[in-house]
C-alpha cells in the first residue's frame, strides 16, 4: 500500500456510494465531491471490494484528485 506519511487514512473522511446504473459517488466529510461513471466507475468498483478501509481511503483519494483548493469551510 503507497505510503500515508500524514496518517490521514487513518480516518474515515472518505465515504463512497454506488448506484443502480454503477455511478461511484465519492464524498467528503459528508458532501460529494467526485462522481465517477463508466469504464473509470468499473475499475474502482472491483478495486473497492478487495481493499481493507486504510486502501479504500487511499483509492477514494486518489480518484477524488486535487479538489480542495483552499477556499473550502
Amino acid at each position: 500500500m503507497p505510503e500515508d506519511a500524514r496518517n490521514r487514512f487513518d480516518d474515515n473522511v472518505f465515504s463512497f456510494r454506488i448506484t443502480k446504473d454503477r455511478k461511484v459517488l465519492i464524498s467528503w466529510e459528508g458532501r460529494v465531491v467526485t462522481t465517477l461513471a463508466g469504464a473509470a466507475a468499473g475499475k474502482l468498483i472491483v478495486r473497492l471490494e478487495g481493499s481493507d478501509r486504510r486502501e479504500i481511503q487511499h483509492l477514494l483519494a486518489r480518484a477524488t484528485g486535487n479538489f480542495k483548493h483552499g477556499n473550502e469551510r
